[in-house]
Parts: C-alpha cells; structure tokens; sequence
C-alpha cells in the first residue's frame, strides 16, 4: 500500500497518476498485477519508502507474454498511420501529465526536477517522431533480371518486443523502444528497473487508458517488474524474438548470450565511457559549460556522462583552474528544488561505488583537485548525496578504463597533435559518445574521420551528455553497437521481406537456369 509522503507536491503528482494505492506491479492492463514478493521503493531524495510494489512470479510472467501475443493478432493487422493515431493520443496524455510525471521521476530516482520534465519531453518528442514514422515504413523497389517480374522488400512486425531498461531513465528510454516498436504494429513487455517502478507503473496505466478507450487489447503493453530473475524470463523466451537491454555492460553479456542462444535478436545499450577533447583552439568557456553539465547532470548517472577529459598541456592550466572554480559554485540537495544543480545518487550501493573509485585514483597515483564525499545532516538524511569530484589522472589508471555511474571526472593530458588525444579517447572498451571542443576545421575533421572517434556518437563544440530524438541513438565496441531513437533505428523493429511477382502465363528461372519438363 501507499506510505504517506510529506511532500504534498509528491502526493499530489501521485493522485494525478492514478497511483493512490500501490499493490501491483505485473500488468497487462490497469487492473491486473503481480503476485510475487513486494519490492520496495525508496525516494534517494529523503531515504522515504514511497510504496511496495508486488514483484512478477513465473506464472504472472506467461500470462503477461500470452496476453502481448494475443495483442500482436490483433495489433499487427491495423493499417500503420491507424497506429500511429493511438501513438498520437498516448504522447498527448504524456503532455497532460507532464509535470506530475516529471515530479515522480524526480523523486524516485533523484535527478532534478528540470531534468525529470526533460525526459517527459523525450517521451512525447519521440511520439511525434514515430507518428510521421507511422506513414513512412518504406521499402525498396529492384529490377528483377527476368521479363514480366517485378521485385520490391517490405517490412513486418516482429511479434513481441521485451525491453529491459535502467534506473537512470525511468520512462524514456522504454518510450524509445515502445513508440517506435508500436508504430512498427510489434507490441511490448517491459521490465523497469526494480529500483524506479512506480514511473514503469505510471507510464503502463498511462498506456492502458488511451487502449481502453479506443477498444484496443491492453496487451498491447505489459508491465513486468522485479529483478533480474524476470530479464532472465524475458531472455531466454523464445516467444520475444527482441529483447532491448538498457544497462551496464556485465548485464548486456549475461542479456546477449541468452538471446543469441535461441538465435533471437538483441538491442544493446550497455556502458559509456564517455570523452571530451580539448584542443589549444576551443573556446574555453563553451569547453566549461559542456564539461561540468556532462560531468555533474544526473549526478553523473548518465550512460553519455562525461567521464574523461583529455586536455592539451598548452590549455590544461587553464582548463582545469576553470573547473575547480565552476565546482566551487555547485549546489547539492534536493532535486525537487530547482536552485540545486546536483541531487542524490540513486542509492547507498551507488555512494559506496562512488568511494572505491576515489579511493582507487589515488592509489593508483592519481590527485583530487576537487575532493569528493558523502554529504551528511539537515537535507542529506538518505546518505545518498555526494561531492562532485574531480581528479588527475592518467589513462593507463584501471580505474578510468572503468565506468563509474557518479559525478567524477577524470583530468588527463595530452601533447602534439590531435590525433594523440583521439587515440586515448579511442582507447578504452567503452564506445558511446565523445566530443571534441575545437575551432580549428583540421582538427574537427579528424576527429570525425574514419580514423577518429569509434564511438556511436562524435560530436563537435558540445557536450557528451544527451542526444536528440531525430538522430540514432548508440555505441560501439562494449557499448553493445545497439541503436534507439531515430533516423532508420525502427528497422530493428521488423522483419525484412524479400518480394518477386511473376504477372506472365511463363515461369523463366534466375540466373538463365533452364529446367524443362
């Protein structure tokens, strides 16, 4: 059941939810749930138990995969701009529901506020996208080599699409998938993290009203939640032929093997690793502004979080002076308090995390310039609040070949051309996104080239952080190589078909082949 709230604007957010009395947590609708053992959920804001939340058990889980199924049937034979409309009407709801969902965002994962109603804004962007999708899931036309045929491909729905996704975007990456996989005409499973369900609650009873009242199956979308016993359902299921896995890169191997084993298919997006260049040419005020938002947003529980930059030696004095002056100006606390810049990590196991790598850095040889630490007293009472830190480092260090999911970034230096910084940039398992802060057009252009950055994303004059909806989303090498969001991302969605028409009274074979009877 719910636990009161003290903060009214919380319970408020929650009412408009529709989330008044928490005792579900395996949906295939708005009234159908769970059965297993309750997950709790506890606010990284002020340490409060907001609810539990009923788990999966095996038989909750089949029944929610036999209701998708059941869904597809119907689902996969509506025409694709009819989808697209439902997908309209759900991303109209979200802008309804905008602020009270980007509150419970906010509160039970702890990123700010502002940030909360930014992910909101990415599920309802990406609705718009795949509505014009919707009247564009195009194939190709060929010549066929043999008179009187024509040849063209076209694609399909895949089935059922299992999406496992991460506490650190509690609803938009689940809309990345879902809104495309939708107009797609696939339908969906999806496992939140068990440590934000009640945003994978909200978002399914959101879904399930705009279903109901077109007098569509609510199977269209199901919720499963628990731990990792339920992606380990989902995995190995031969009825899911997708399985979306949104996480570290430990998860994605355990995820890919499973899936590659029934030769199912499999989205990865797993760690990052994530690098700004700075060269003697960047203009070093855009160079702060991108480093410190990249480094300290999210509290540094982004996959595109800044981890390292690599600096010249011409600018590093500078560069690094800057930043510890900027740190100095950071506010720590509650998110929902849109004066704070940094809030709470997502949990205690997260802050212990946080300690091993300072605690690591500097016995490898590394020196903090910006010291880290768990903050404590009136407002911190979670013990989840920590210091942005900032340390010199060196790439070699075990610990910057690591990805550590807080708000620590790594100074590295570098000399001679750019092409030096590229390869330690390049030179870590990691693949995600990277950037470089230059005004110099050679420069811009290496690192863009085919013997530049290797990571999924390469931008220029900006930040590591975020990513637009039109553009693919993604990573190579450890990163998975899996690609969300837009331009031609949908086609992971469908299955390709290959089509030959023969509208002649012959039957001629490829090739010449002659076969005469």
């Amino acid at each position: 059941m719910a636990v009161a709230i003290a903060d009214t604007g919380i319970q408020k957010a929650l009412d408009q939810l529709g989330i008044k009395d928490i005792n579900n947590g395996t949906s295939t609708g708005s009234d159908s749930f769970g059965s297993g053992e309750p997950i709790p959920s506890y606010s990284p804001v002020d340490g409060a138990l907001i609810a539990k939340v009923k788990s999966t058990t095996r038989e909750d889980y089949d029944r929610a995969v036999s209701a998708a199924a059941k869904a597809f049937t119907v689902w996969r034979k509506k025409p694709a701009p009819q989808r697209g409309e439902i997908v309209r009407q759900f991303g109209n709801k979200l802008r309804e529901l905008k602020e009270p969902l980007g509150k419970l965002v906010s509160y039970e994962m702890g990123k700010s506020y502002q940030e909360g109603l930014g992910e909101v804004q990415e599920m309802i962007d990406i609705c718009d996208f795949a509505v014009g999708l919707s009247r564009q899931l195009h194939g190709l036309t060929m010549h066929s080599e043999r008179p009187g045929h024509r040849m063209y491909e076209q694609y399909h729905p895949l089935g059922i699409v299992g999406i496992i996704s991460a506490f650190n975007f509690p609803v938009a990456v689940w809309s990345w998938n879902t809104a495309l996989a939708w107009v797609c005409g696939d339908v969906t499973v999806w496992k939140p993290s068990e440590k934000t369900p009640l945003c994978g609650i909200a978002c399914q009873k959101i879904a399930a009203e705009v279903f109901k009242a077109n007098g569509l199956p609510e199977g269209i979308s199901c919720l499963i939640n628990g731990d990792y016993k339920v992606g380990e359902f989902m995995s190995h299921d031969q009825r899911i032929p997708l399985v979306s896995a949104t996480g570290s890169i430990r998860m994605g191997k355990i995820v890919a093997q499973a899936v590659a084993a029934r030769l199912g298919k499999s989205l990865l997006e797993l760690g990052g690793n994530n690098a700004i260049i700075v060269t003697p040419d960047a203009d070093i005020k855009m160079t702060v502004i991108g480093a410190v938002f990249g480094a300290v947003g999210t509290a540094g529980q982004r996959c595109t979080s800044t981890r390292r930059l690599i600096i010249h030696e011409d600018v590093y004095e500078t560069v690094k002076n800057a930043l510890v002056e900027a740190y100095g100006q950071l506010r720590i606390g509650n998110p929902l308090d849109e004066n704070n810049h940094v809030g709470p990590l997502i949990d205690k196991q997260a802050v212990a995390l946080y300690e091993k790598a300072l605690e690591k850095v500097v016995r490898e040889g590394g020196k903090l310039l910006v010291e880290g630490g768990v903050l404590s007293g009136s407002g911190y009472e979670s013990g989840c609040y920590v210091k942005p830190a900032i340390a010199e480092a060196k790439p070699r260090f075990e610990i910057v070949q690591e990805e550590t999911f807080a708000p620590i970034l790594y100074l590295l230096k570098y000399s001679g051309p750019v092409e030096n910084a590229i390869a330690i940039q390049n030179g870590v398992v990691q693949g995600l996104s990277s950037a470089i802060m230059t005004n110099n057009l050679r420069e811009a252009e290496a690192f863009l080239s085919v013997a530049g950055s290797d990571c999924g994303i390469a931008n220029i004059n900006i930040g590591t952080s975020g990513a637009e909806i039109g553009g693919a989303f993604g990573g190579e090498k450890e990163t998975g190589g899996g690609r969300e969001s837009g331009s031609d991302a949908w086609k992971v969605y469908m299955r390709r078909q290959t089509n030959t028409i023969n509208y002649t009274t012959e039957l001629p074979l490829a090739q010449g082949i002659k076969f005469e009877l």
